[in-house]
């Protein structure tokens, strides 16, 4: 038996889907409320190898709701945009309009678990529990647009239906051209733990690239993960709150086994007030400084004094008030050389 350790990093390989490529297979993952447009902007110009819009409803698009039309604004190059809804003509017309809005990639949605979506409307994660309705989506997306197809879904409604494995065959058979897997059931909602180890019955069963999803909010999960699920890159989601430098720390990480410290703090100022101005630029300043507050609060967390900071923020409607505020926190923080007081788990804990 061999004495050499097993390498804590593993190695990043481009993912070609077939006229795109990924250079760099670390997505930041589709997430309602949080990868608006300016967000995605932030984490693609730090190093994000692939952003997904917000989920978006087929038949808003296919309305061209107008708020709808806002979610679906492109952020760079490669594009993707991703849809949900349960009626295959609605999917196909919604994945036309985004793509001749300039969309790179469609990637549908089988895995969202909110009641609304799942329950209510038949779509999302609902969708793993019909792999017929399914398959006839997946069909009538893949043969609407000339673009690369993706998939994203979850292991399964329950623990006693795992139908990954052979929805994921049934995509690759309708032309998807990548699968993203969520470690969880429906069932979980984002209870319990991610379970990479499952994943890897679905990159067993296909032969194109499958991204592993799930509870990675640090280097050492992302390379556990992918070590377990035999993935071919990581999707991230909440480990990006506050942190949109977080995928180039994991793809250097992968790539080399060392690690990239964060941003000294009065860098990750610039960054805070940067997409401050881009949430206000974006949605406007009463909308945008309401949605910009978690994201403020998301910044700071870790940081001596961050609580009270965030409650005070929280009650401000003016901007001057909260750029001062803003000012005033980060400069006495940076003034006393203070470091995060908890680690970036623990501070994702106290963020929820």
């Amino acid at each position: 038996m061999s004495n050499i350790a097993e390498p804590k990093h593993t190695p990043l390989h481009a993912i070609d889907l077939g006229g795109v490529r990924i250079d760099t297979p670390v997505i930041l993952a589709p997430m309602s409320g949080v990868t608006d447009l300016p967000f995605r902007r932030v984490a693609r110009a730090l190093g994000a190898g692939l952003v997904v819009s917000e989920m978006i409803a087929s038949w808003a698009m296919v309305r061209e709701n107008r708020t709808t039309l806002r979610m679906a604004e492109l952020d760079g190059k490669p594009s993707a945009i991703q849809l949900a809804g349960c009626e295959p003509a609605a999917m196909a017309e919604a994945a036309r309009i985004a793509v001749g809005r300039g969309a790179d990639i469609i990637d549908i949605n089988f895995g969202c678990p909110v009641k609304k979506v799942a329950v209510g409307q038949m779509a999302g994660s609902a969708l793993m529990r019909d792999e017929t309705a399914a398959a006839r989506i997946l069909e009538a997306t893949v043969n609407a647009v000339a673009v690369p197809v993706t998939l994203k879904m979850r292991m399964g409604w329950d623990h006693a239906s795992l139908n990954s494995p052979r929805l994921a065959r049934i995509a690759e058979a309708s032309g998807i051209r990548m699968v993203t897997v969520h470690g969880r059931t429906r069932q979980q909602f984002y209870t319990g733990v991610a379970d990479w180890d499952f994943v890897r019955q679905v990159k067993q069963a296909v032969g194109i690239p499958v991204i592993v999803n799930g509870d990675i909010v640090t280097e050492d999960d992302a390379a556990e993960a992918m070590r377990r699920s035999g993935a071919d890159g990581v999707m991230l989601g909440r480990g990006c709150y506050g942190q949109p430098w977080f995928p180039a720390q994991v793809a250097h990480y992968l790539r080399t086994g060392r690690r990239v410290p964060d941003p000294p703090l009065a860098t990750q100022k610039r960054i805070l007030l940067e997409h401050y101005h881009a949430m206000l630029a974006h949605f406007g300043t009463d909308a945008g400084l309401r949605l910009a507050r978690k994201h403020v609060s998301w910044y700071s967390r870790g940081l001596p004094g961050s609580a009270e900071f965030r409650a005070a923020v929280n009650k401000l409607n003016e901007v001057p008030a909260v750029l001062r505020l803003i000012d005033a926190f980060y400069d006495k923080v940076i003034a006393a050389g203070a470091a995060r007081l908890v680690a970036r788990d623990d501070a994702l804990a106290e963020a929820a």
